[in-house]
């Protein structure tokens, strides 16, 4: 009896797994099952399916008033490149579409729906929301690093805009892409590790060109320089004529053109010249030993006057030290502009005053002197001339006393 029931129960499983195939292979059947269960719903849900409908409409419409609103007072508003400008860019990227999708899966829930259309309406809802994230992220930073480098027209950046643009639009959509994946079940690990290997392989094939490109991309936000400055590296001082993206193109002040790629340039200490609102000139004057010490206690007065008769900046004047030849004292004084000509004319005009006033006030300018003195093999000094008998005499009766 017991053998007689498990036998029957395992024909009747066997017959039902042979079906369940033939059943779901069968589409069509799926279909009409689908549909009845839809009519169905339509049927016992007609009243929260038309109060949903009304929802998702007015909550469409009142999101399409609240992005035209924002629209319309974001261009209103002056000036390029501004918040409020890469905002407006923003709003009008937001897709219609997105906010009826929005605006039906809010009331969704509401009409209970079944199983397979609620998953149908969060599958769209998670794809178009997902993309206008990465479209709305791709606008700001855009938006961003045109706002960084809006002062002035910048070629580099006109230039670089292209690259830039694709290079993160496909970074974006990439992860845009692999967020929807992974909300659809699928295993995204494989995808992922695919798309480091292949980064880090298209990086190390194009390092040089990367690493150009980014040199370029700091010189232009971070702005070490900017066209028409003169800048100093290594031992060469150049004005900047054009900021490439893989080279910087500098004029000499001999009248070369220099050109040098944006990572060496970078990888170097460089000076610039067109942010000095004053420039410290040094001079060192040198006068003779001879000089009374009344007369170089004087001198740092004297030199003092005359910076301050030029209209310049007094820093200090003080005895530097015993030369070889000269008593040596430093002037230093401050000038006030920010063009080099300027600057050189102050020099200049200090100079003058400087030497006019020492040359009336009896100072002597220093200048290498040397004399040699002569000895014999035993240390005897010897003359450079011969002395004469009429010397000797004179010196004797010199040295003799009374």
């Amino acid at each position: 009896m017991t053998f007689s029931i498990l036998a029957a129960a395992q024909t009747a499983a066997t017959k039902t797994a042979t079906a369940a195939p033939a059943a779901a292979s069968n589409p069509l059947a799926d279909i009409r099952a689908w549909w009845d269960s839809s009519v169905a719903w339509v049927n016992s849900h007609w009243l929260q399916i038309g109060i949903a409908i009304a929802a998702g409409l007015a909550i469409y419409f009142l999101l399409s008033m609240i992005r035209g609103f924002a629209l319309k007072r974001a261009q209103a508003t002056p000036g390029e490149f501004t918040l409020t400008h890469i905002v407006g860019r923003v709003i009008h990227k937001t897709k219609s579409f997105v906010l009826a999708i929005v605006a039906i899966r809010m009331v969704a829930g509401y009409a209970q729906p079944p199983a397979v259309i609620m998953q149908i309406i969060q599958l769209v809802f998670t794809v178009a929301v997902v993309l206008q994230v990465a479209i709305w992220a791709r606008e700001v930073i855009l938006g961003l690093i045109q706002r960084r480098a809006s002062d002035g027209h910048n070629e580099t950046l006109s230039n670089a805009m292209g690259i830039i643009r694709l290079l993160i639009s496909v970074a974006l959509f990439a992860i845009a892409a692999i967020v929807i994946l992974d909300n659809m079940g699928v295993n995204v690990t494989g995808l992922v590790a695919g798309l480091g290997i292949g980064g880090i392989a298209i990086g190390l094939a194009a390092q040089g060109i990367f690493s150009d490109l980014f040199a370029s991309l700091s010189i232009i936000f971070d702005r070490p320089f900017r066209v028409g400055e003169t800048i100093k590296y290594d031992t060469s001082t150049a004005t900047v004529e054009r900021i490439g993206l893989k080279s910087t193109r500098l004029r000499s002040l001999n009248g070369e053109l220099l050109v040098i790629s944006n990572t060496n340039l970078l990888g170097k200490e460089i000076t610039n010249f067109a942010h000095l609102h004053r420039r410290r000139i040094t001079f060192t004057i040198g006068v003779i030993y001879q000089t009374t010490p009344t007369m170089l206690r004087d001198l740092p007065a004297l030199l003092e006057e005359q910076v301050v008769a030029g209209g310049h900046e007094f820093i200090r004047s003080s005895f530097l030290t015993f030369g070889p030849s000269s008593l040596d004292f430093e002037l230093l004084f401050d000038v006030f502009s920010d063009e080099f000509d300027v600057v050189a004319a102050a020099r200049t005009d200090v100079g003058i005053r400087v030497f006019d006033a020492m040359a009336r006030a009896g100072y002597e300018f220093a200048y290498p002197t040397q004399t040699t003195f002569t000895a014999a093999p035993d240390g005897t000094m010897i003359m450079p001339y011969a002395e004469s008998p009429k010397s000797k005499a004179a010196a004797a009766k010199a040295a003799k006393p009374g």
